[in-house]
């Protein structure tokens, strides 16, 4: 474990050290002791430094508050006011933006890290596919881990010795030794990571953080935002892509979450309920960060964006660092010799199996072991609860029985299952019980609802059900608005009377602002132009000049040092 320490401009922070813990992407640790004033940036740093990382830019760091919800840490703020639990902290550095075309990737390092993610994207349920692909993916793992099948190091059953999915059914891990066996044969670690990666950024679910939501009808819904656009997933099947062109706006109010675009050169309006505020504002975040980052082409065109509305000021938000194609530009301009990759050994891969104790994703789901005391800690960690904490969400669970002479007759089509990623996963963790307790008053669906009604359909119920909500609060504008348009033409004669007065107003203070200024040159410059010459010489200013403005002056002068020599004596 390494030790590194951060020294900020800040002289009275000199003596304040606290101490963070940074997992990382193959589950070791980095710790280092940071300042009051050191920001988030000198963390990303740190670990970039630590890998030799020149593409960083798709990377991030992820804690978890007392409340269990998730934040991505901003690089440029201090750490320690965006923490709200007490020292010492322990964070996490996972891939923040998946690349849209991974093969545009210039280093290998790269590479192998973001293979590091999708592999914990695979296991934790969060990378949908179907039966082939799974197979296909799982045997990828399998080449980079062990190489090359050797029949006299790996007994017929080694792939089962693999905890790669969710669900792995004896037919899965038979397709995946085969593939593994012919297909894959020669490749290196590098070569299978790469084809890992160029099947799984094809897949709906690349690159989806999901946030569990419900909709107006009270349905479970996730939502998630990828390099295409903005996402939503019930059960196995995607409902809604808008891309990222489409998206006019994303705000939200309280836990109402809100998607404003165009679809079909129609208004299209989204409306999701989350569990708690602070859930609602950390989706709102994420969806301008990733707005930002894959649709600006520039990092000077992103724009501070705001969720006020017309009474509120609301909160204000900038993503700050630069845009996707300004990484892959900077990408192909690397020239340095390939860092050296230190892959995760064999007994690591191995320890995916103590990660994942619960699920919700699967109508029989499935028993699991007891746990020991390292994977509570990791399970921990992952729902973000206090180490001293015992663990709700990791208690076996009473499971229907295995019916393994159907697995052995029906394939396992990973797709077929309902799209919910385990609780240790979600940007709000899940406890016993479902999605359901993470919403307070959940809306319940209608009694005629179809659970499997056409998408155009929701599109229009979710349109209309936020137009009827904008149409009242416009109703309350234009209310006020007409009240005082009211108040202030009612009375015709009244109003053309205060018209004529501020009209008279305006024309005095012009005449004064004008000839003042030209009253102070003639009576006291002794500027010699003609025309003011020949006023002066007149017999009405001469008149004005000593009846009346050198008394005047003569009093104020009086008035003053009196009130000057007053002061003194005092």
């Amino acid at each position: 474990m390494k030790m590194l320490r951060f020294r900020s401009s800040s002289i009275r922070s000199l003596n304040q050290e606290i101490r963070c813990t940074i997992r990382l992407l193959d589950d070791s640790e980095i710790s280092c002791c940071i300042q009051r004033e050191t920001k988030g940036q000198f963390l990303l740093d740190h670990i970039c430094n630590h890998y030799s990382l020149l593409e960083k830019d798709y990377f991030g760091i992820r804690y978890v508050d007392p409340e269990k919800q998730r934040h991505w840490l901003e690089s440029n703020k201090p750490v320690l006011k965006q923490m709200k639990s007490n020292p010492p902290y322990t964070m996490c550095f996972r891939v923040k933006f998946y690349p849209h075309e991974p093969m545009k990737i210039k280093e290998e390092l790269t590479r192998y890290l973001l293979y590091l993610q999708l592999k914990r994207d695979i296991f934790h349920g969060r990378l949908l596919c179907s039966f082939s692909d799974a197979a296909y993916l799982g045997a990828c793992i399998i080449q980079a881990e062990l190489g090359d099948y050797d029949p006299d190091e790996h007994p017929e059953d080694y792939v089962a010795e693999f905890k790669l999915f969710p669900k792995q059914s004896p037919k899965l891990e038979r397709k995946i030794g085969e593939i593994h066996k012919t297909e894959l044969r020669g490749q290196s670690p590098a070569a299978a990571e790469f084809n890992l990666l160029q099947k799984a950024h094809a897949l709906e679910t690349y690159g989806v953080d999901p946030h569990p939501c419900k909709d107006f009808t009270g349905s479970t819904a996730f939502l998630g935002f990828t390099a295409t656009g903005f996402v939503v997933f019930q059960g196995n099947k995607r409902i809604h892509l808008l891309k990222w062109a489409d998206v006019s706006k994303l705000k939200f109010e309280g836990k109402t979450f809100y998607v404003i675009g165009i679809q079909k050169e129609k208004k299209l309006v989204l409306t999701f309920h989350t569990s708690t505020p602070a859930a609602c504002k950390h989706l709102w975040k994420c969806g301008v960060e990733n707005q930002a980052f894959y649709k600006c082409a520039k990092s000077s065109q992103v724009k501070t964006v705001s969720s006020s509305n017309i009474f509120f000021k609301g909160s204000r938000f900038r993503y700050s660092g630069r845009v996707a194609k300004e990484v892959i530009d900077a990408s192909s301009k690397i020239q340095r010799d390939p860092p050296e990759v230190h892959r995760s050994t064999i007994g690591q891969s191995k320890s995916f199996t103590s990660l994942h104790k619960q699920l919700i994703i699967n109508v029989e789901p499935l028993l699991p072991a007891l746990p020991s005391q390292n994977d509570i800690e990791e399970i921990v960690l992952e729902n973000g609860m206090d180490p001293g904490e015992e663990p709700e969400s990791i208690t076996p669970e009473v499971c229907v029985e295995d019916k393994q002479e159907e697995e052995e007759d029906e394939a396992l089509t990973i797709s077929e299952l309902m799209y919910n990623p385990c609780s240790s996963v979600m940007p709000t963790p899940v406890e016993d019980g479902g999605i359901d307790l993470l919403f307070d008053n959940p809306v319940k669906p209608g009694k005629d609802m179809d659970p499997d009604r056409d998408s155009f359909e929701e599109l229009e119920a979710d349109e209309r059900a936020f137009l009827v909500a904008e149409e009242e609060e416009m109703q309350e504008v234009r209310w006020l608005l007409g009240q005082s348009y009211e108040l202030l033409t009612g009375n015709k004669q009244l109003n053309a009377f205060v018209r004529s007065f501020i009209q008279l107003l305006a024309v005095g203070l012009g005449l004064l602002l004008l000839v003042v200024p030209l009253l102070l040159v003639l009576l006291e410059s002794d500027i010699d132009i003609s025309f003011l010459h020949e006023i002066r010489q007149t017999p009405e200013f001469e008149q004005f000049h000593y009846e009346y403005y050198c008394p005047l002056r003569q009093w104020v002068t009086c008035k003053i040092s009196y009130i000057l020599e007053t002061m003194g004596a005092s």
